[in-house]
């Protein structure tokens, strides 16, 4: 049950400057897709923490009328996908957002939202069947019954894998990008020492050098050896200390990363990766499948395993890529290139294919 909604909408472009007089610009405003922030307060019933009140803060661009396709990536991606005239910061996906990119909110409406917990107030066990439970209830507030595509990254496909196995009705299809319907025991691993180092930071009143080693550890495990060798110089001393040619480089993304979230998300955010368990049996809708060769957190033995055991129609798209994990976010035309071929074709069209 909602208890508060706000939210603000604002045209997605304005009208030229030297035509502002002109009816024929100001109608043309008017009719321009919309971009809305807002946030509910609910009641939301945890797997493992029982009810428990939350808000969900979420952004929608596009017209209302337009075929709906929600959109979500890894646990440090939020809300905003991609710039608009209201919003103009670029989004964490900004390289496929926009007019004339493959989520176009011309074309579609694009909806996403602040992952549950992301905010820190929610210290509890956090399953990816709530954030698709609050996926469902997000959309039963605005009015969409149907979502045409789901669209996830990482993090963000396994919730879409729990979002068509539990919410299919409402579901045209799912784009799963690599993330998958079980958390592989290596890449808990990682995570698992990751989450020790925050708790070491913690233990050392240190929080944030914790949450910056914990994000430095990740980064390791998105990446590849190639990419480092091809990027970085050998080491050196520096100052009677010998610092290597990939040290910069990650303290840069510690920094950056401490500054826009909180242990306590993090931790949460990460064990609910862990908690990842779906029946590929239970999901019901179309699915495309992408996976990177190099990815060592979401092997590719496990798309294929997925996409055998899907009881309906499924395409996996295979892709190399020195960026591991992190190729959804630098491959910009090969992920264009399967975004588009998965939102524009047919249901019906949707075969069990392997293209790599």
């Amino acid at each position: 049950m909602s208890l508060a909604h706000s939210s603000n909408a604002f045209p997605l472009s304005a009208p030229d400057a030297a035509c502002q007089a002109s009816d024929a610009c100001l109608d043309d405003a008017l009719q321009a897709p919309l971009a809305v922030r807002g946030e509910i307060s609910l009641e939301l019933d945890l797997r493992h923490a029982g009810r428990r009140a939350v808000t969900l803060r979420y952004e929608s661009v596009g017209a209302a009328d337009l075929p709906a396709v929600f959109v979500c990536g890894g646990i440090s991606a939020d809300r905003h996908v991609a710039a608009s005239a209201a919003h103009p910061e670029a989004g964490w996906w900004q390289v496929q957002g926009g007019e004339g990119q493959a989520l176009d909110p011309l074309r579609h409406r694009i909806v996403s939202f602040d992952w549950l917990g992301a905010d820190g107030a929610l210290d509890v066990p956090l399953d990816p069947a709530d954030q698709a439970n609050a996926i469902a209830a997000l959309l039963d507030r605005l009015d969409i019954a149907r979502l045409e595509a789901f669209v996830g990254c990482s993090y963000g496909a396994m919730v879409g894998l729990q979002f068509a196995a539990l919410h299919g009705g409402r579901l045209g299809r799912l784009v799963a990008i690599s993330g998958f319907h079980r958390a592989h025991p290596y890449a808990s691993a990682w995570r698992a020492l990751q989450r020790r180092a925050v708790a070491l930071g913690a233990l050392q009143c240190d929080e944030t050098h914790g949450l910056g080693l914990a994000r430095q550890f990740a980064i390791l495990s998105y990446r590849t050896p190639g990419e480092f060798d091809a990027r970085f110089a050998p080491a050196r001393v520096v100052d009677g200390r010998v610092r290597v040619g990939a040290e910069d480089y990650l303290d840069h993304c510690a920094a950056r990363f401490v500054g826009r979230s909180s242990p306590t998300a993090y931790l949460r955010l990460s064990e609910s990766i862990d908690l990842q368990a779906v029946d590929p049996a239970d999901v019901r809708v179309p699915v495309t499948v992408v996976a990177v060769e190099e990815d060592r957190l979401v092997p590719l033995a496990d798309a294929h395993a997925l996409v055998d055991a899907l009881p309906v129609p499924a395409r996996l798209q295979v892709i190399r890529s020195p960026y591991g994990h992190d190729a959804f976010l630098k491959e910009v035309a090969e992920i264009d290139a399967i975004l588009r071929n998965a939102l524009q074709s047919p249901l019906h069209d949707a075969c069990k294919e392997t293209a790599a």
